[in-house]
């Protein structure tokens, strides 16, 4: 009798009563032949740097002897930007809109005013700048704030039109606020002014008003202004006034030594000029130059050589804030071009749809994209230097390249250099020249209703780095391949073949006649192309309602593509009975097997781009072949097979064409006829009549379809068997439910492919030895198996058919499964094979090189001798609710881990670190977490950041070595990183700031103006503003809040060795300090009691030979 072990059952209900830990299997002992080497200590969650334009900028300031540029923006962020490579991020806690900066010139410092009347001060003498000292208002509204050149009293307006006067110093008020009764002059003038900027002599200054006109007002002149000019207004020849203008928003005049002035100005255009967009006015001379911009302006600043505002300006540049861009304009050359912009801020250049991050790529890809991308630029730019050019680079001891890959609304894709925390773009590939528009306008104004705003709009990417082939697939159910290429080609236009039949007609589900015919299964004959009848199918042209429409983007040719990304093969999902296709929801591809996958909420399928074929068509339903485990069965009760097609519960026919041969000119269109045009008899509703099925290549035939096959270019058009209503999974994909019940899984109307992996694996359980293989996850949690049978590599590779077999179902899990990856018996990982990336349009000598490229054994990480004979690998599974780590062939579940039950998991990816592996998740409810492999064991656990909206989940990857990024904003990239390691270099990695620059000499007033007293003076302002003339302000006008003092308040909370040498350094700093004052005040005490001596020592001599009498 076996022996009851009480302490089993207590130890076994406490590990499934506890959700975070690891429930461990037996059966497994070679698991205890994996030590895993993370540990919690390897990670540590912090931002690392931000990227992109500011979202929604406010207000901007510059420091011209720093030559940095600070912008504000409506959400309370601060962007701070240097030489190209130095930027900075800060937040104010507040959140509040930032309406005005200031920096203190040279000094390190920078003051901003926010829209909830707080102002505070910055430090920027440190890498991450922090808040010294705050001002809060509590009865008055801040609406302007201004600091001279090396002052120290700050001058603050309000909304009751009183200046306040802050001592920098202590950031404290000095003074009461003035009342203006009785002001030196007073100038009065009939429109509002917006805008007011002085003459650097003092004498005279100019205004800019509401009805486009600019002012010029001299000091001593009484009344009336001096000049007056209306910049874009139309002078009436009768001498009457200019028609009034829109109002000139703002002006600046700058003075030059040896010519005539600048007056800047935006706004002020003639109210005939509707739909113009904002311009810039450039007034030098007789000149007048308007510069139109992209966006509206909000704010600009004219960059001077001198910071002295009494001296001669000489302008260089303008710096021109839009709403979504930044220009600096090059006033010093003929034209005012714009200087070529190094920030990467134009990352929103059209709306990010989805996002890729690769670190540790191979060290040649980036010269590769580079070289390609230089020829992209465009010309005309200034030849000068960029002027905002302060601050120093980092010293960055990350040395493996890192890029970052953004898909775009308009169909475009951005490769960025993203190593040692800088961005700088490489190569932007345009999807949208390969297709072209509608050729019917009417028509497309007819069907605006189911027109996608953006048909080109790249949804998922799929990318080797190593062969260099990139997948794209569209919002619009299209599918590219594309090859890099150093080397331009012309295609043109091949034939396009038609070619139609039909099988067996099929009984409805619904339909209670003609029970006695079976439906025919998948893997059914098909009767022969060539003996096939008439066709019998309406033409799929646009007015058809089956096949292709208008606003499915088509191909485009002939077309010649430039050196880098070239089309390889286009795959499109066409339309089926009046109904688009279901958007793509997952893709892979492998360079080694030279196969794409992707798959939606019907099925998927399996296309070999090499042969151009499609190897697979099937319905999520069918891959489980007789083994569905939910038993989902048609209504019919006399229907016990598994229908092929016509059912719209679940998705109906996928025709599997694994023998058919395609020639390279053919164009392939699986098209799933289930309703015909309301001509012919057989029309019928979905749920009544007879359904057929229809494999159709399609012929030459003028204007049929509106899509051209290229040379080398096969579009092959996969039509999607006909489900239920459609579904719109980019903008619903997280509102679908996501009960964890199992048996609620029988009540889901579709069964979605959700991931794909291809690996060197065993696809059955028991297999003696690996073989290439297709993973596949579903939406219901599902992973299954295919068996993937390649021919041998070099001519045989494109002659002999890849045979492609589903191979049932390997494991499940509550949730959608997200991510799959491999580990080898000793735990390490496993990636996928790949093909070493060759010219494919070389010539000659390179052209044999290429065969011999070709030839070659694709690089396989298939498992060692000695792991075949044990037979053992670990795939690792991760889901929206849990993860799993399973022993192959077996297939036994050695670890499972609970991630969340009352969240789910928008991103997982099995990542490397420097010392291990683990699974990386990002939960909905905006935890990130870490997990040892093979073990599951929870090594980070952070509550990072709420999903507020579906972007960041639309972009939030993760990728090796502890990095991790998402948009963060419409414009921005927030990178983050989870490794201690990185944590705690990021100190050295990030740039400075503030350099020590000596400030420029103070102009030479000159002889004659210090002996006659020309020009203006400078008042001695602590006279005026200091406590002892003019008192204490009101305690309760504003209140004081020290800031956290530096670096101290930053790394207060931080941990590790470099917060601890921080701190120590910080300490080491505050007691020197100390000690300078204390000897400070010693030599001062000492000084004292030596003038104390001397003084009575001077009285002893004096009073020594006097009498008593005589004091």
């Amino acid at each position: 009798m076996k022996k009851f072990n009480i302490r089993k059952v207590l130890d076994g209900l406490k590990e499934q009563a506890s959700s975070s830990a690891s429930s461990v299997q037996s059966g497994a002992p070679e698991n205890n032949l994996m030590q895993e080497t993370l540990q919690s200590e390897n990670f540590q969650l912090c931002k690392t740097v931000r990227h992109g334009f500011p979202y929604q900028p406010s207000a901007m300031a510059h420091d011209p002897v720093q030559k940095i540029l600070a912008i504000g923006t409506q959400s309370g962020a601060l962007r701070l930007f240097g030489r190209p490579g130095v930027e900075c991020y800060c937040q104010h806690e507040s959140g509040a809109a930032v309406i005005s900066l200031q920096f203190l010139i040279n000094e390190g410092a920078l003051v901003s005013a926010l829209a909830d009347d707080s102002v505070h001060l910055w430090n920027l003498r440190q890498k991450r700048p922090a808040i010294l000292h705050s001002l809060k208002f509590n009865r008055e509204r801040i609406t302007f704030v201004h600091l001279p050149f090396q002052s120290k009293w700050l001058y603050i307006g309000t909304e009751k039109g009183n200046i306040h006067i802050v001592n920098v110093e202590s950031f404290t008020l000095s003074v009461p606020p003035p009342r203006p009764t009785h002001p030196d002059s007073r100038y009065t003038y009939d429109e509002a002014i917006h805008s007011v900027a002085w003459h650097h002599e003092g004498k005279q200054f100019i205004c800019s008003h509401s009805d486009g006109t600019l002012t010029i007002w001299n000091i001593k002149g009484q009344g009336k202004p001096f000049q007056t000019i209306t910049p874009h207004g139309k002078q009436p020849k009768d001498g009457k006034k200019p028609e009034p203008c829109k109002p000139i928003l703002k002006v600046e005049y700058k003075t030059t030594r040896l010519g005539d002035p600048f007056m800047i100005l935006s706004g002020g255009l003639s109210y005939d000029t509707v739909g113009r967009r904002p311009c810039l006015t450039v007034m030098h001379g007789k000149s007048t130059a308007v510069l139109e911009m992209d966006y509206p302006i909000v704010d600009f600043l004219t960059l001077c050589e001198t910071p002295y505002p009494n001296d001669f300006q000489e302008p260089y540049a303008v710096v021109v804030l839009l709403e979504k861009d930044l220009v600096v304009i090059d006033l010093a050359q003929n034209g005012y071009p714009i200087f070529e912009n190094p920030y990467p801020l134009t990352i929103h250049e059209s709306p990010v749809t989805c996002c890729e991050y690769i670190a540790d790529c191979p060290v040649d890809l980036i010269p590769a994209l580079y070289s390609v991308g230089s020829r992209q630029k465009r010309q005309g730019y200034s030849k000068r230097e960029w002027p905002i050019s302060g601050g120093n680079w980092g010293l960055g001891t990350q040395s493996y390249p890192e890029i970052i890959i953004t898909g775009h609304a308009d169909g475009t894709v951005k490769f960025w250099d993203a190593s040692a925390i800088m961005l700088q773009v490489l190569y932007k590939l345009k999807t949208a020249k390969v297709f072209e528009k509608s050729r019917n306008n009417k028509e497309d104004k007819q069907n605006t209703e189911i027109v996608d705003e953006d048909p080109f709009a790249i949804q998922i990417m799929a990318w080797c780095p190593e062969s260099r082939i990139l997948c794209l697939a569209g919002v619009s159910a299209n599918v590219i391949i594309y090859r890099f290429s150093k080397q331009d080609i012309t295609t043109e236009v091949l034939l396009e073949v038609r070619l139609q039949y039909e099988v067996n007609d099929v009984e409805s589900p619904l339909d209670g006649g003609g029970g006695d015919r079976d439906p025919p299964t998948p893997g059914a004959a098909s009767p022969s192309p060539q003996t096939a009848g008439p066709p019998t199918h309406p033409s799929t042209s646009s007015n058809s309602s089956d096949g292709v429409r208008d606003n499915v983007p088509c191909l485009n040719t002939p077309l010649k593509q430039s050196p880098g990304y070239q089309v390889e093969l286009v795959v499109q999902l066409v339309w089926v009975s009046g109904e688009p296709p279901q958007q793509i929801t997952s893709l892979a591809l492998n360079s080694a097997y030279g196969l794409i996958v992707f798959g939606n909420s019907n099925g998927l399928a399996v296309v070999d781009y090499l042969q151009k074929t499609v190897l697979l068509n099937l319905g999520t339903v069918e891959l489980y072949g007789s083994n569905d485990p939910y038993q989902r069965q048609p209504r019919s009760p006399r229907k016990t097979r598994q229908p092929s097609g016509g059912n719209g519960r679940f998705g109906g026919n996928f025709t599997d064409v694994t023998t058919k041969q395609v020639d390279v000119g053919s164009y392939y269109c699986l098209c799933d006829i289930n309703e015909c045009s309301a001509s012919e008899d057989r029309c019928k509703s979905p749920t009544s009549g007879k359904l057929s099925f229809s494999v159709c290549v399609i012929s030459v035939c003028t204007g049929a379809l509106p899509f051209f096959a290229i040379s080398s270019t096969v579009l092959l058009s996969v039509c999607p068997p006909r489900g239920a209503n459609p579904l719109d999974h980019r903008d619903n994909s997280f509102s679908r439910s996501r009960s964890s019940s199992v048996t609620s899984i029988d009540k889901e109307v579709r069964e979605a492919i959700t991931s794909f992996h291809f690996c060197e694996t065993f696809a059955r359980k028991g297999d003696s030895a690996v073989a290439p293989c297709l993973f596949v996850g579903t939406s219901l949690g599902t992973v299954l198996a295919v068996a993937l049978n390649l021919p041998p590599a070099g001519e045989q590779r494109l002659l002999q058919p890849v045979i492609v077999l589903p191979s049932g179902t390997v494991a499940r899990l509550k949730g959608s499964i997200l991510r799959m990856s491999f580990l080898d018996n000793t735990g390490t990982f496993l990636p996928p094979s790949f093909e070493p990336w060759y010219e494919p349009n070389a010539t000659g000598a390179d052209g044999e090189e290429r065969d011999k490229a070709r030839k070659r054994r694709p690089v396989s990480v298939s498992p060692s001798t000695s792991q075949e004979l044990q037979e053992s690998q670990y795939a690792v599974v991760v889901s929206e609710k849990q993860a799993k780590v399973i022993a192959l062939p077996s297939q036994n579940c050695i670890f499972k881990h609970s991630i969340t039950e009352t969240s789910f998991v928008l991103r997982a990816d099995v990542v490397q670190m420097n010392i291990g592996n683990c699974v990386a998740c990002f939960c909905a409810n905006g935890h990130i977490m870490a997990l040892s492999l093979p073990g599951l064991r929870p090594l980070l656990d952070v509550n990072y950041l709420p999903l507020t909206d579906m972007r960041i989940a639309r972009t939030f990857c993760f990728t090796n070595l502890g990095q991790a990024m998402y948009l963060t904003s419409p414009t921005e990239i927030q990178r983050i990183t989870y490794s201690q390691e990185t944590c705690e270099n990021l100190q050295e990695m990030l740039g400075e700031l503030f350099t020590p620059v000596e400030t420029p000499e103070a102009p030479n007033r000159g002889f004659f103006k210090g002996l006659f007293g020309g020009g203006a003076t400078s008042l001695d302002r602590e006279e005026l503003f200091g406590e002892t003339q003019a008192g204490k302000a009101s305690r309760g006008l504003a209140q004081h809040i020290p800031g956290p003092q530096g670096l101290e308040g930053m790394k207060g909370a931080a941990s590790g060795v470099v917060a601890d040498l921080a701190r120590a350094r910080i300490a080491l700093d505050e007691r020197g300090q100390k000690l300078g004052e204390l000897d400070e005040r010693t030599a001062a005490m000492l000084a004292s009691a030596d003038s104390f001596g001397k003084h009575a020592h001077d009285m002893m001599l004096k009073c020594k030979d006097k009498k008593w009498y005589q004091f």
